[in-house]
Order: C-alpha cells, then sequence, then structure tokens
C-alpha cells in the first residue's frame, strides 16, 4: 500500500480523507489542535404529498396533531444528538438552531430548512443535515394516514461558514425566500 495511490467513492484519494488513518482503518479526527470558531451550517429538505396533505399540515388539522411544532422539536433534539446517531461525529457545543418551513402548493411540498451555530473545532453541517431529515421523517410520521406515498426528497447542505475550509454555498440552491414569522397564516 505504501506509495501507491487508493482512489475511494468519488474518485478521492483515500490518503486525504480525515476519517481514515495511514492504514485505511475508520477513525474519529482529533480536532484537539483545531482553533475554537464561529461555524454555522444551513441545510434544506423537501417533502412532497399530496395536496390535501399539504393543507392538513398547514391548517394544522391531523389527527396526530401540529405536525410543524413536533417536527420543528424533532429536528431540535436530533441536532443536540447527532453524535450519537453518526458514528464519528463530535459532541458539539450548539449555540443555535433554527427550523423554517415553507409550502409550495403549485409543487405540493413543503421545504424543511434548519440553520445550526457553534463555536467549536468543527463545524456543525452533520447536525444541520441530521435535524433537516429527522424533522422530514417526523412530518411523514406525522401525516402518514392520510398519505403514505410522501417522498422526502433533495436533502441537502445548502451552506457552511467557518474553520479552516472557509465557507461553502451550494451553486445550484436558489436563494431562500426572506424570512418570515412561521405562523400557518404566513406559510
Amino acid at each position: 500500500m505504501k506509495g501507491k495511490k487508493e482512489i475511494g467513492a468519488g474518485g478521492r484519494d483515500r490518503r486525504k480523507l480525515t476519517h481514515l488513518d495511514r492504514r485505511g482503518r475508520v477513525r474519529m479526527v482529533d480536532v484537539g489542535a483545531k482553533p475554537v470558531t464561529r461555524r454555522a451550517a444551513v441545510a434544506r429538505v423537501a417533502v412532497r404529498m399530496e395536496a390535501a396533505t399539504l393543507a392538513a399540515i398547514i391548517g394544522g388539522t391531523l389527527e396526530k396533531g401540529e405536525a410543524l411544532a413536533a417536527a420543528r422539536l424533532a429536528a431540535i433534539m436530533a441536532a443536540k444528538r447527532t453524535h450519537e446517531l453518526i458514528p464519528l461525529c463530535h459532541q458539539i457545543p450548539l449555540e443555535a438552531v433554527e427550523v423554517e418551513f415553507r409550502s409550495d402548493h403549485t409543487r405540493s411540498t413543503l421545504e424543511i430548512e434548519t440553520r445550526v451555530a457553534t463555536q467549536a473545532r468543527t463545524g456543525v453541517e452533520m447536525e444541520a443535515l441530521v435535524a433537516a431529515s429527522t424533522a422530514a421523517l417526523t412530518i411523514y410520521d406525522m401525516a402518514k394516514a392520510i398519505d403514505r406515498a410522501m417522498v422526502i426528497d433533495a436533502l441537502r447542505l445548502v451552506r457552511k461558514s467557518g474553520g479552516r475550509s472557509g465557507t461553502f454555498v451550494r451553486p445550484d440552491e436558489p436563494p431562500a425566500p426572506p424570512r418570515r414569522g412561521l405562523s400557518r397564516a404566513s406559510m
């Protein structure tokens, strides 16, 4: 193996992947020497559904209760427990987790955006992604009785900042609409 370039998934040189040691074994990265900096990440996911399902979610008329409130709480809880779900993630003290919902009635889609921030030695991309996916799964769980055909789609990191690698902004992502209140009337 010495001197040979090993190519892993995605065509990357495996020797440059930080979660692998020199022998290719999985390891948790030692971040102890990295400086504490402000770090933030934004993730989005879409849940496609029947128009009546979207109306019931927005209107708060699901039998199981307030889907948006449950999804928001689930996202916050999931972000805080990411290190327990993703094996090589560090436990990070989160300073903020925000969850926003936008409905698109023409596409019959609920877009979920999560924003996570911290002052730490490592980033919060995974926390934002886990929060978004958990919110989407909670929406599915809350509404599955009336629409089992819902599709959770396009989970993605939209933006991250902080740390040695700097800022990443997904080039193909349209900018989010201006932030508004999260009341049903504004959806």
